[in-house]
């Protein structure tokens, strides 16, 4: 059983942009059309870096950046089970085509680039950890960030980013709706302070029950804006129990 504060958090989907986007799709979830092109602005960066960086990169830039203050150093955590399908497929068809292969697109390709670029790009020289589970990768991706608060951390990012993967692998790939960036950031639970909320996360042996009808991330944020305060997300034999203690 780990506790933890969500001090602040974002989410980015297409056609998702603000919290009240966010607050009328909490009321009735459905799948957001997404072709593809639509993406972040990261008004913060300047042209030439934002050129550069995927759109599933862009995509988490844009929840995270908020959330972490000028020259502040905190842990972040991406958590992704698919990755950057598209670039890979990319790789894959210029390989078939017996084309050479861009090093800057394999770089980019790999799974813990994004915390790189994240790294590089804000200035964070702290810790770092790129994590790729099953369905329940949000679950795991937090369980890392709360590590880091008891090794220390004052606060940690954690991000959990999907992109919808090409058609080549919609036999393989069924759990991404829609391209969606879902940041947090984790404090310590405070009686002191009402900023944020506290939540208590328990992993239970599961029954191999229905799995969620969403993404655990995004079903997350459905819950924490319909202010339930109980709920499960089930995979496998694993049973995640989310409580809100205030």
């Amino acid at each position: 059983m780990i506790a933890f504060r969500v001090e602040d958090w974002r989410a980015w989907a297409p056609g998702l942009e603000s919290t009240a986007d966010w607050q009328d799709w909490a009321r009735a979830p459905h799948a957001m059309p997404d072709d593809a092109q639509a993406q972040p602005a990261c008004g913060f960066l300047p042209a030439l870096q934002r050129r550069r960086l995927g759109r599933l990169a862009r995509m988490t830039l844009e929840t995270a950046w908020p959330l972490c203050g000028e020259g502040e150093q905190l842990p972040f955590v991406f958590g992704s089970r698919h990755g950057e399908t598209p670039q890979t497929l990319t790789l894959l068809s210029d390989i078939v085509d017996g084309q050479p292969l861009s090093p800057t697109q394999f770089g980019l390709s790999v799974h813990n680039a994004i915390a790189g670029q994240w790294s590089i790009l804000r200035g964070q020289r702290g810790e770092s950890a790129a994590i790729a589970g099953e369905a329940d990768t949000f679950e795991h991706a937090l369980l890392e960030g709360v590590l880091q608060l008891a090794a220390g951390a004052p606060s940690a990012l954690v991000v959990v980013a999907e992109e919808l993967p090409p058609p080549a692998y919609a036999q393989w790939i069924a759990d991404v709706p829609f391209s969606y960036a879902v940041a947090l950031r984790l404090g310590k639970t405070d009686a002191t302070t009402s900023a944020g909320s506290d939540w208590r996360l328990e992993q239970a042996r599961g029954d191999g029950a229905t799995p969620c009808a969403w993404p655990h991330a995004l079903d997350f944020v459905r819950a924490l804006l319909a202010g339930e305060n109980t709920f499960q997300h089930t995979w496998k034999a694993r049973r995640w129990n989310w409580q809100r203690i205030r």
